[in-house]
């Protein structure tokens, strides 16, 4: 959207024609609206109250002081002090252009009288102890007061001004609004799903609740080159199963990775049981394999208590495989199985060394 800033253009007026006309050039030029008295209609309202409703719905303030003080009002303090004065009161972002030289202005357009000269002097020191810049010819004021102005409304961007068309209308608004909102309502409910199983979850087992699985192996006796094959069973929790798994779907995993996963938990768990089987004793125990009933089963419990779900990640035409990843609930999960929690008892460093390989 196109903002375009208003800017209030304060200054004598008589002696400052051709200058003034220099800065209202360099404002179009920058597609600014300039405002100053000469462009105010005929209002009934006082001059000043007229002037302080103009300041206030500009966006910036510009000063620019010549020869002249200017015509006082009465309080004794001229009306472009007062502009100046008010600005900054509201806090208007203000910058003023003051004459570098101002004994060489012509006497047609300096102060005649010694109190003029004193008030324009006191005015200028004032004016001089905030952000001002200085100029000598019409032209080189011009030229200052766009740099200047640029710079300004990079480092305090104002409010502006749009076309009324490109404002969004009552229904756009009330429609933005809504969607705002329902908006806020997702981002809840995504972080109530970091931190709890879905609804319905909690009639399932999970857990540290067991569940039995059959598994088989192959065997090869001492000696003997044909295998035998073997079946068993075993019962892990939830938890250590998920566990089991769970890193490979921190990303997505493919169907046989996890299958190949669980296998390989079945025989870490199993293995050292096998071979203290006195029928097993000396041979060579292998390949270990949970059955698919049990895999399809683990795999829908899982995503049951809304721990994974298939990944919808766009593949090619001719990827046809099945990938599972992590829930956001299942990545909390995960992190509480697997992360390493450091010993609060024992915050020493200690290192024991044994014999053989590391």
């Amino acid at each position: 959207m196109e903002k375009r800033y208003q800017v209030f253009v304060s200054s004598t007026f008589r002696d400052l024609e051709v200058e003034r006309q220099e800065v209202m050039n360099a404002l179009l030029e920058l597609d600014c609206i300039p405002a100053g008295m000469e462009l105010f209609p005929a209002t009934n309202e006082t001059q000043w109250n007229l002037i302080k409703k103009v300041i206030d719905d500009c966006d910036y303030y510009v000063l620019i002081v010549g020869g002249r003080y200017g015509s006082v009002g009465a309080e004794g303090i001229s009306y472009t002090e007062m502009e100046y004065q008010y600005a900054l009161s509201t806090g208007k972002p203000t910058i003023a252009f003051l004459h570098r030289n101002p004994g060489k202005i012509s006497a047609d357009n300096s102060e005649s009288t010694d109190e003029g000269k004193k008030k324009l002097s006191a005015f200028r020191t004032t004016v001089e102890k905030k952000l001002c810049k200085h100029w000598e010819s019409p032209q080189e004021l011009g030229s200052v007061v766009s740099r200047s102005l640029i710079q300004l409304i990079k480092s305090t961007p104002a409010v502006g001004w749009v076309r009324a068309n490109e404002l969004a209308d009552r229904e756009a608004t009330v429609e933005l609004l809504q969607l705002r909102r329902r908006v806020e309502e997702l981002q809840a409910a995504l972080a109530r799903a970091r931190t709890s199983a879905p609804k319905g979850a909690e009639g399932l087992a999970q857990g540290d609740e067991e569940h039995s699985i059959r598994f088989s192996f192959n065997t090869t006796a001492p000696g003997e080159y044909q295998s035998v094959t073997w079946s068993a069973q075993f019962s892990p929790s939830w938890n250590e199963l998920f566990g089991s798994i769970a890193p490979l779907m921190i990303h997505e995993a493919t169907e046989p990775a996890l299958k190949s996963a669980l296998d390989a938990f079945t025989e870490s768990e199993n293995i050292e049981r096998m071979q203290g089987d006195k029928r097993l004793v000396g041979h060579s125990i292998r390949s270990f394999r949970i059955g698919q009933d049990d895999f399809q089963t683990i795999k829908v419990q899982l995503r049951a208590l809304g721990l994974i779900a298939r990944s919808d990640k766009a593949r090619s035409v001719k990827d046809s495989g099945t990938y599972w990843t992590l829930t956001p609930y299942g990545d909390e999960v995960m992190t509480q199985l697997r992360a390493i929690r450091r010993d609060e008892d024992d915050a020493s460093t200690s290192a024991e060394i044994v014999a053989g390989d590391p």
